[in-house]
């Protein structure tokens, strides 16, 4: 059972394929884009084919993919993903994405904390790592605001092509 998560103004749900549309501006938009290194969908089918793997992956257990919402509407206006499990490690990352128009409005601010419970006491992680481009300065901020700190050692650890910042929270911090 796919666990729905609610906030003051927010509601988590499940990816579905009436969120084409907007996965297919979040996955196109260039501003939006910009920290992120990944192919650009070019059309609405590109975003669908993206929802399937998403689909995928849930009903495979690899990872919970949220679409951020309002209470009042269902439009996605941004996601949250747990995804990259460890096993070994009792970990896993975080990812999250947000449509340029709703910038600046605290919705991450008020749904991150949601995932973030569910996380460490529902899944019981030991701890969540966060990649984010060393530009992003809005990402970074969101982080550090709740609790994640830069982790330097994992940073040895990441690929050589790769100059992502990493941020992990461990349970209880």
């Amino acid at each position: 059972m796919f666990p729905y998560l609610t906030t003051e103004r927010l509601q988590l749900r499940p990816l579905s394929i009436d969120d084409a549309q907007e996965i297919y501006l979040l996955r196109s938009d260039e501003k939006h884009n910009e920290f992120i290194d990944r192919p650009r969908a070019t059309s609405l089918d590109d975003a669908k084919a993206f929802i399937n793997k998403i689909e995928k992956l849930l009903s495979e257990g690899i990872s919970y993919f949220w679409v951020v919402s309002f209470k009042n509407g269902a439009e996605l206006i941004g996601t949250l993903t747990l995804w990259n499990f460890d096993k070994e490690r009792n970990t896993a990352e975080i990812g999250y994405e947000l449509l340029p128009a709703y910038y600046g409005k605290g919705i991450m601010t008020e749904a991150l904390p949601a995932v973030l419970e569910f996380a460490f006491n529902t899944l019981k992680l030991s701890k969540i790592e966060a990649w984010t481009h060393e530009n992003n300065v809005r990402s970074s901020a969101l982080l550090l605001k709740f609790g994640f700190t830069r982790d330097a050692e994992a940073e040895k650890n990441r690929p050589e092509d790769v100059t992502d910042i990493i941020f992990s929270k461990k349970a209880g911090e």
